[in-house]
C-alpha cells in the first residue's frame, strides 16, 4: 500500500534527501525505511511567516511497489509514409504539436525561420558583442522559440488548455530534470533547455517528421477559403491536410501577411513597461526575512500587482516573467529596436534578480495608430521600441534610469552594474514611454515599496523596453474545432495567435490544435 503525508518543513529537511527521510521516519515510528521508500511529490516554499517554511507532499509505500515518477516513454509510430501536416514555427507550440500528431498517425512538416539551437547561439552572440541583430535568428526566432534562451519557467495557470503534467513528462523523457514534477513553479533553465529541444527534434525526425531550418514563410496558398500549403522565401511550396501557425508573438511579417491577405484577424491588449533588476541578494533578504539566504532555499522570486487609475480609468501593473538570480537580454527581432526580457540558468545563481514591470494597454492606447487597422496594436507596440533605440543611441545599448531616479523624475547622474551585456544609456525614460505608461508605473513601483519594503531604492534601475509579454494580435479561432473562422484547415496556434503565455501553455495548445485538426482531416 502507498499513502501520502502532507508535511510542512524547514528547508534544510525539505530540499535534502536524507534529512527528509529521517524525518518522515520519526513521524511513522521506524526505525529504518527497510524495504519501504520516501518519494517527493510536491514542494512549495512559503515565505509569508518570520520562519520560511516549505509545504511538502510525500509519497511512502513499499519499495517493490514503486513505479516510476515519470511514466511518458519516446516511442513512437512511424510517421514516414502517411498524410503530412504543414507547422509553421518550431516553438513549444509548433513541437509539441508535431510530436502529437506523430502520435496521432500523421507525418508532421515543422518549418522554422531561424537556426537550430546550436547556431543559434553565434547570432544571440553578435547581438550582446557586436549590437547586430539578425530578423531571422535571435532571441524570439529559432529552434524552441522565444522560452529557449529567456528562462524556460514552465508555471501555467492554464490547465484547462491541456494536461501540464504531461508536458512536464515529455520534458522529463527528452532530459529535462524530474524535479520539474515536484516543484510548484518549475524551471528547467536556459542553460539545460538546448539540448532538451535538440532531443525533441531527433525524436520527431526518428519518427519520419521532418524539421526544416532557415526556412522562412512568405505567403499561404489558399483556395476557396482553405489553405492548400504555404510558399517559402526560397519558392518552395508544401502542402498538407492542414497548417498550424505557430509563429510566436514576434513575428510580425506573418501578422502582415494575415492582413494583406484580407484573413481575420484582429488587434489584442497586451502589456508594456520595463525590466527592473535589483541586487537577488536584496530581494532575498526582502522575501526570506534574513541575510544571507538560507543555503537550502532557492533564490527568491516574488509577484506584484496594483491598480492605477489616470484619467479615471483603472488599469493593472504587474510583475511578469520575474527572473531570480537571472540576467536581462535583449530581444529585439530587427536592428532600430530596443526589446528586453529576462532568463535565468537552472541554478539562478547570477548576482542579479530582474522582472518585467508593465501595465496593461489596449485600444485606448493606441487611437494615434488606428489608420493600422488590426495591426494598430502591434504598430503602437514597434513605434515605442524603436523610439527607446533612437533615445539611447541607435545599437542595442537599452535605456535606463535609476528606480527612484524614474519615481522622482530625474535624470540619472550615473547607473549601476547590469547583466544585461549590450551595455545602458542614462535615459529619462519618460521620453520612452507613453505618459500614461508612466505614471502608472510610476505610481505602480511607489505602491510595490509599500508592499515589499525595500522594493524601491536607488540599488535598482529600470531598463527599457518591456514590450514583447504577448501578442498584439489575435487570430481568431472556432473555440471547440480551433479552426480559423474563415479560413479551413488552418489552426492558428500558441502565443502569436493569441492563445498561450509561456512555454508550457503554448505546448498545452499544440497538443490540442493538433488534436482538433487529426481528428477533422487526419483520416
Amino acid at each position: 500500500m502507498k499513502t501520502t503525508l502532507e508535511l510542512v518543513l524547514p528547508p534544510e529537511i525539505a530540499y535534502e534527501r536524507l534529512a527528509l527521510e529521517r524525518h518522515v521516519c520519526e513521524v511513522k515510528k521506524w526505525q529504518n525505511l527497510d524495504n519501504k521508500y520516501v518519494r517527493l511529490l510536491r514542494r512549495s516554499v512559503d515565505a509569508r511567516g518570520k520562519q520560511v517554511r516549505v509545504h511538502t507532499t510525500v509519497e511512502i509505500g513499499i519499495d517493490e511497489n514503486l513505479a516510476p515518477l515519470c511514466t511518458y516513454q519516446r516511442k513512437y509510430p512511424n510517421v514516414r509514409n502517411r498524410p503530412q501536416v504543414l507547422i509553421v514555427g518550431a516553438g513549444p507550440a509548433g513541437m509539441f504539436a508535431a510530436l502529437r500528431l506523430i502520435e496521432l498517425g500523421l507525418k508532421p512538416i515543422l518549418i522554422e525561420r531561424g537556426g537550430d539551437v546550436r547556431t543559434r547561439r553565434r547570432d544571440l552572440a553578435a547581438i550582446n558583442k557586436a549590437h547586430k541583430v539578425n530578423p531571422e535568428s535571435n532571441y524570439c526566432f529559432g529552434e524552441g522559440g522565444a522560452g529557449t534562451y529567456s528562462d524556460g519557467k514552465l508555471y501555467t495557470r492554464s490547465s484547462k488548455r491541456g494536461n501540464f503534467r504531461r508536458i512536464l513528462e515529455i520534458f522529463v523523457a527528452h532530459g529535462a530534470d524530474e524535479r520539474i514534477m515536484v516543484d510548484t513553479h518549475p524551471h528547467i533553465g536556459t542553460n539545460k533547455l538546448p539540448p532538451i529541444v535538440a532531443a525533441i527534434r531527433q525524436s520527431i525526425i526518428e519518427a519520419g517528421g521532418e524539421v526544416m531550418f532557415d526556412s522562412k514563410v512568405v505567403d499561404f496558398q489558399i483556395v476557396n477559403q482553405e489553405i492548400k500549403g504555404i510558399i517559402l522565401q526560397n519558392g518552395l511550396k508544401l502542402e498538407g491536410v492542414g497548417v498550424i501557425l505557430a509563429t510566436g508573438h514576434s513575428a510580425r511579417d506573418i501578422f502582415e501577411l494575415l492582413d494583406r491577405k484580407k484573413i481575420f484577424i484582429e488587434a489584442k491588449p497586451f502589456a508594456l513597461g520595463v525590466r527592473i533588476e535589483h541586487s537577488q541578494s536584496l530581494i532575498d533578504q526582502i522575501q526570506y526575512h534574513s541575510s544571507p539566504r538560507n543555503p537550502y532555499l532557492p533564490a527568491a522570486p516574488y509577484s506584484l500587482v496594483s491598480q492605477i487609475g489616470y484619467e479615471s480609468k483603472e488599469k493593472g501593473v504587474f510583475s511578469f516573467c520575474m527572473c531570480p538570480g537571472g540576467f536581462i537580454v535583449p530581444s529585439a527581432t530587427a536592428d532600430g529596436e530596443i526589446v528586453v526580457n529576462g532568463m535565468s540558468p537552472s541554478r539562478r545563481n547570477s548576482p542579479f534578480a530582474n522582472s518585467g514591470i508593465v501595465v496593461s494597454v489596449d485600444e485606448t492606447d493606441w487611437t494615434d495608430f488606428q489608420a493600422y487597422g488590426n495591426l494598430s496594436g502591434m504598430k503602437f507596440q514597434q513605434s515605442i521600441e524603436q523610439k527607446a533605440c533612437q533615445i539611447a543611441g541607435g545599437t542595442q545599448t537599452a535605456p535606463a534610469q535609476i528606480m527612484t531616479d524614474f519615481v522622482e523624475k530625474r535624470l540619472s547622474n550615473h547607473l549601476l552594474e547590469t547583466s544585461y551585456q549590450p551595455g545602458l544609456s542614462s535615459v529619462m525614460l519618460d521620453e520612452v514611454l507613453p505618459k500614461p505608461i508612466a505614471y502608472r508605473l510610476r505610481k505602480g513601483l511607489a505602491d510595490f515599496g509599500k508592499k515589499m519594503r525595500g522594493y524601491l531604492t536607488d540599488e535598482a534601475q529600470i531598463v527599457g523596453v518591456e514590450s514583447r509579454t504577448s501578442s498584439p494580435v489575435k487570430i481568431p479561432r472556432d473555440s471547440e474545432t480551433c479552426e480559423h473562422l474563415q479560413i479551413k484547415r488552418l489552426f492558428p496556434c500558441g502565443e502569436g495567435a493569441g492563445y498561450a503565455g509561456g512555454i508550457a501553455s503554448a505546448a498545452m495548445d499544440g497538443e490540442r490544435c493538433a488534436e482538433r485538426l487529426a481528428e477533422k482531416y487526419g483520416k
